[in-house]
């Protein structure tokens, strides 16, 4: 079981925050390319991302329940167990892969017609994310080796298959997006097709690690893989409140930024440099978000209850350092940051003024998340779930307000982030004092 020493804490958190960063710098490739290549790709691909990323957190989910499950019987020491609840994870995952593929590729390309006004971006948005979807038949699998390894703690897998993911992506991107190396020029199409193959070559690279990996041996996991139907539904019982919950916040953010897009295209171009930038303060919050998770579920099943409370002051203050190292140019140096993504001069003041505004929230954010990612480290997702639907219902609420009725300045507009963090936080902080979480069995 893990230890409390920072040290121990940042072995697991540093990798995982390496693999955000490292994916966070392919986010920002992606989008420094094709804001390069033409604003209408650049606005499709991000709208797209969005749809794309919607649909992959519904695999993340039951990831992220497996991760919970596994950790657990780790903490109680029943590792006999996790053959099947990495097969049964395995085989729900690739269901899911195929359901959401269908929908995307059968139902999607109405929707995105119905509900954006631009008819190019509304083409661009369609072509991305149909070809973007094979790729989640490589994260199904992906997922699922991930939660194992994260389960255990051995988030370095996890960093290097990113490596490769990244590196992947980044020379696609340049050939395909361009037409270099001898390749066609595909713009939007090549951006696409380049993340969908750079998932499979990450995908490769865990299943290699995989076969190698002692513990895979020490567990019997191919010798043992099968589906079981107990470890079935208990994984639903705690992944499918995760997978909901990622589904709702960003279905939220898509409608947020389809709105911003109905608004119109100068805003909607400097909220996708918002966005894109985003993902750099998320480095140090998603770290430490999988580690609590793993901390939590290992502990409790440990029984080690009084040693909970340590865990969570020692990730939050090593949370709001790594923001500050990693997200302070959102606040100092802002202009130069949203030069990464989009240099042309009439978007820049205007991202840059919100960019500094947002800043705050996001600490609230990482400090908070903490608490929440208890929650689910104990196994009470439904718990988690009932907060993000209230904390989705005000967001969606004003949002539609400041954008739909009372027509508010783009700088305002992005004011709604501090509504979800501050809600989230909250609410994850009552339940946590007022509910007996500790006990829950799984």
């Amino acid at each position: 079981m893990l230890d409390l020493r920072y040290r121990t804490i940042l072995s697991v958190a540093i990798p995982l925050m390496a693999s955000s960063f490292i994916q966070s710098i392919v986010m920002i490739t992606d989008s420094a390319f094709l804001s390069r290549y033409s604003t209408i790709a650049y606005d499709a691909s991000g709208n797209g991302g969005l749809i794309y990323v919607t649909m992959f957190v519904g695999l993340m989910g039951i990831a992220d329940g497996a991760q919970i499950l596994m950790a657990r019987r780790i903490g109680e020491k029943k590792e006999n167990l996790l053959a099947q609840i990495f097969g049964t994870t395995l085989f729900t995952t690739i269901i899911i892969a195929i359901i959401l593929f269908l929908f995307i590729q059968f139902f999607m390309p109405d929707i995105i017609g119905a509900i954006t006004r631009n008819k190019d971006i509304a083409t661009g948005e369609t072509i991305f994310v149909q070809i973007r979807s094979y790729g989640l038949f490589f994260s199904a699998i992906a997922l699922a080796i991930n939660a194992y390894f994260l389960a255990m703690g051995k988030t370095y897998v996890v960093l290097l298959s990113a490596v490769v993911v990244a590196f992947s992506n980044i020379g696609l991107d340049y050939a395909l997006i361009f037409g270099n190396w001898g390749l066609p020029k595909m713009g939007l199409q090549g951006a696409a097709i380049a993340s969908m193959i750079a998932d499979g070559m990450g995908m490769l690279f865990l299943i290699i690690g995989l076969f190698y990996s002692p513990s895979r041996r020490r567990h019997e996991l191919f010798k043992k893989l099968k589906y079981n139907f107990e470890s079935f539904k208990t994984l639903i019982k705690v992944g499918a409140p995760i997978m909901i919950q990622g589904l709702i916040a960003l279905i939220t953010w898509t409608a947020f930024f389809v709105w911003i897009e109905q608004k119109g295209m100068h805003e909607l171009t400097i909220s996708q440099n918002i966005r894109a930038l985003y993902f750099l303060a998320f480095i140090p919050i998603w770290g430490f978000a999988g580690t609590t998770k793993t901390y939590i579920s290992q502990y409790i099943g440990n029984e080690s209850f009084k040693e909970i409370k340590i865990v969570q002051r020692r990730i939050q203050l090593l949370t709001g350092l790594f923001l500050i190292a990693i997200f302070h140019g959102a606040i100092i140096y802002p202009e130069t940051l949203v030069k990464l993504i989009n240099p042309k001069a009439e978007f820049l003041e205007g991202s840059a003024e919100i960019l500094r505004f947002i800043s705050g929230s996001v600490l609230i954010y990482g400090l908070s998340n903490v608490y929440f990612q208890t929650i689910n480290g104990s196994g009470n997702t439904k718990f988690t779930l009932y907060i993000e639907t209230i904390a989705v219902a005000f967001y969606l609420g004003f949002a539609y307000l400041v954008i739909k009725v009372l027509n508010w300045d783009i700088y305002w507009i992005w004011s709604v982030e501090y509504i979800y963090f501050g809600i989230m936080a909250i609410l994850s902080i009552g339940y946590l004092r007022f509910f007996n979480w500790q006990k829950k069995t799984i």
